[in-house]
């Protein structure tokens, strides 16, 4: 059952759809290893990494309920369920336990630029489907792309 009708044909809505699900994964799987790191980073920089990853968490909450919100006006219901997560994320992810701020620094950036690159593909992949769900993957890779800068400079010029 549709409860909404798309503008799109359906197969420009399936591409869309598809990338904006691949894309909420991203961003709620994002929310949950910052979280994850903001509880259990120590070190000497522990203070403004702390808060740095609870920005890296605002920002991708925000992002994924926009991200959702537009997979609901295309007529697809999103998938944002515990076990849908859990199932398909896949980006790399802190390990349990304390872990130091040069190694949150790290898994973030990393973290950080497999959500980029898969991003940039969903951006190819809507180019002729959907330019406003195109145009909304790119302001949400801006926006990561800021953060895994602001990251990728914590450990300037890198560990030795």
């Amino acid at each position: 059952m549709t409860v909404v009708r798309s503008t799109l044909p359906d197969e420009a809505r399936r591409v869309s759809c598809e990338a904006l699900q691949d894309t909420l994964v991203d961003l709620l799987g994002l929310s949950l290893i910052g979280k994850q790191a903001h509880w259990n980073v120590v070190g000497p920089r522990f203070r403004s990494i702390h808060l740095q990853l609870d920005e890296v968490v605002s920002a991708a909450r925000a992002q994924a309920d926009t991200v959702a919100e537009r997979a609901a006006a295309l007529g697809v219901p999103p998938d944002g369920r515990p076990e849908t997560i859990a199932g398909a994320f896949s980006l790399p992810a802190p390990e349990e336990g304390w872990l130091r701020d040069s190694e949150a620094v790290r898994v973030l950036t990393e973290a950080l630029g497999a959500a980029i690159s898969r991003l940039r593909e969903r951006i190819d992949a809507t180019e002729k489907a959907d330019l406003v769900t195109q145009d909304l993957l790119i302001s949400i890779t801006a926006e990561l792309e800021k953060q895994r800068w602001m990251f990728e400079a914590e450990n300037f010029p890198g560990e030795s």
